[in-house]
């Protein structure tokens, strides 16, 4: 795995991890030094059973309570793989919530903690004695472009949002394949990684005020996979009165194309990597069903086509009717234009250089330069995640994109071709789906949508350049950084300008969950004289979240027409 340190977010996330805390399975974070060793555990009783957790400290040093690797669904293992999950609604035993559960089966170390037994839901409350009312809410979908990652505490650690008065939830739910293995037929039709998430949603719904929060004010959060995640969850006829409020960072499902309605060439792929027989879905289930849950997760290399490029390989599909309960019926754009919409209050955003550094990639190796140099109209659709049913016009649209983005340049290894390759490789990916998402909800929506650019480079980056080790942008899951520990890879946030950024996206997203509306109250005074506007049609505000808060109009706007030319779209 070491080799992918430093090329693509996800996988390095892994890989740097894993060097590093491959002990993190039995330590809840670097703050675990403060638990009190005389103090009896904490126990929530609950509809559903009995929990037993533990405590530990926020940063500004208040103790809460933890309760995690709780089983949510029944094991996804033997004849419930590739099946929708089963929720849990009894506990015959109290529930030993004192740790985490493992990763769903993605590339890890050996010492790492997998396993495809991995449906479970973490919990973090303030102590019993500091609730005196139901608290809202906060269920986070972790990223990880629907294969890697997790909601684990050394990935979303609760140490910052837990100084304010909320109820965090984070959840795993399966990835790649196992989540995501979508034929187009009965036998699987698609979107239990989505399922998942709506079950862990009912889970909260059952059991979540007896932890002390509000389950009729939940706030859906999400980043890049768990973003888009979080406007389907708005869509679905599952998700309906599940949720109240919603944030999503950095991820749209409203992209250049429809999404589809299988994803039988990942099936086919997944059964070729693993030596199973491609005749029909049936052979290729039964004998996927076969495998070690692990060679499905190490798979994943296999899925790339050009160097580590597309990001995006699995995605949610809209779903045929065989009589299944569909997650998704009908395109997300078409849902939100025709008001079917379960439409709540609305935070979304997105980083100012997002998948900037992707571009480092190809550039820094000369087999894949080369390749993009002499053969760009077959990579660039890759790369840039081009629809590619229409070949012709995937190459048409490469041929402008270059012209657009690269001045129709060769790319060198140099500083120029970073800047023009890493704005191509952030807009294709990122900013044009997340201008979309909000354009078109800030039309359809009957509640307000704040927008805002995350723009703040702290001391730490998910990209840092490998010779300086310093942040050169505000990159892809970087604010993510001022929300959560994210124990895996950063040092934990004191004070300093970095705490600053934590007590201002805190505060936002404490204002937001409790009252549907971010901007400043009395008992939030790091927001003091913020006005933040919800965008509309005719005046597109946004907030520029850097070293200040900033309001600003038409975010990344001069970027978008070539991309309204190539693939349009009726807002």
């Amino acid at each position: 795995m070491h080799y992918l340190i430093c090329l693509l977010f996800l996988v390095t996330s892994w890989a740097a991890c894993m060097k590093c805390h491959h002990h993190h399975h039995h330590h809840h974070s670097p703050h675990d030094h403060h638990e009190d060793s005389d103090t009896k555990p904490p126990v929530t009783v609950s509809e559903s059973g009995e929990f037993r957790g533990g405590y530990n400290v926020t940063r500004h040093g208040r103790r809460f309570e933890t309760y995690r690797g709780i089983r949510y669904a029944e094991p996804p293992l033997g004849e419930l793989r590739f099946q929708p999950p089963v929720l849990i609604t009894k506990y015959k035993e109290p529930v030993d919530a004192s740790e985490d559960g493992p990763a769903c089966p993605l590339p890890a170390s050996p010492d790492y903690y997998v396993d495809e037994d991995c449906l479970t839901i973490n919990v973090y409350t303030p102590l019993k004695k500091n609730r005196s009312k139901p608290l809202p809410v906060i269920f986070f979908i972790h990223a990880g472009g629907f294969y890697v990652m997790t909601g684990r505490s050394d990935l979303a650690g609760p140490h910052y949002l837990l100084d304010r008065d909320v109820v965090l939830v984070t959840i795993n739910y399966r990835l790649g394949s196992l989540g995501f293995l979508s034929t187009g037929d009965a036998l699987a039709p698609g979107n239990n990684g989505l399922k998942d998430q709506v079950a862990a949603l009912k889970w909260v719904q059952r059991n979540i005020a007896s932890f002390g929060g509000d389950p009729d004010n939940v706030t859906i959060a999400g980043c890049s996979a768990g973003s888009f995640s979080v406007l389907l969850h708005m869509v679905s006829p599952m998700s309906k009165g599940l949720f109240h409020k919603g944030i999503s960072m950095s991820g749209s499902p409203i992209d250049k194309a429809p999404l589809k309605e299988n994803l039988y060439d990942l099936a086919v792929k997944q059964a070729q990597l693993l030596n199973c027989p491609t005749d029909n879905s049936k052979v290729i289930i039964d004998c996927l069903k076969t495998k070690h849950w692990k060679e499905l997760g190490d798979s994943l290399l296999g899925f790339y086509e050009f160097g580590f490029d597309p990001v995006l390989i699995w995605s949610p599909v809209v779903e045929k009717d065989f009589g299944q309960e569909k997650f998704l019926q009908v395109q997300p754009v078409d849902a939100v234009r025709d008001g079917h919409i379960q439409a709540v209050p609305y935070i979304v955003s997105q980083t100012k250089d997002e998948f900037f550094w992707m571009a480092f990639n190809p550039l820094q190796n000369e087999t894949l330069r080369s390749k993009m140099n002499t053969d760009w109209e077959s990579v660039a659709p890759i790369s840039f995640q081009l629809p590619r049913d229409n070949l012709t016009y995937a190459r048409y649209a490469a041929r402008r994109l270059r012209t657009q983005y690269l001045h129709d340049k060769p790319l060198a290894n140099d500083a120029e071709s970073a800047a023009n390759l890493g704005l191509l490789y952030a807009d294709a990916i990122e900013s044009l789906p997340v201008h979309r998402l909000a354009n078109l909800m800030c039309r359809h929506s009957p509640h307000p949508v704040w927008y805002y650019e995350f723009t703040y480079i702290g001391a730490h980056s998910h990209y840092e350049d490998p010779v300086t080790k310093k942040p050169v942008g505000a990159s892809h899951h970087d604010d993510l950084i001022y929300l959560f520990t994210l124990s895996y890879r950063f040092p934990s946030i004191t004070d300093g300008p970095d705490g600053d950024a934590v007590d201002r996206l805190t505060a936002i997203w404490y204002n937001f969950a409790r009252y549907g509306d971010p901007n400043p109250r009395d008992d939030t005074p790091e927001l003091q004289g913020l006005n933040w506007p919800a965008m509309t049609p005719q005046k597109r505000t946004y907030l520029d979240f850097g070293k200040q808060l900033a309001i600003k109009e038409n975010m990344k706007e001069e970027r978008i027409p070539i991309w309204e030319e190539l693939y349009p779209m009726r807002y």
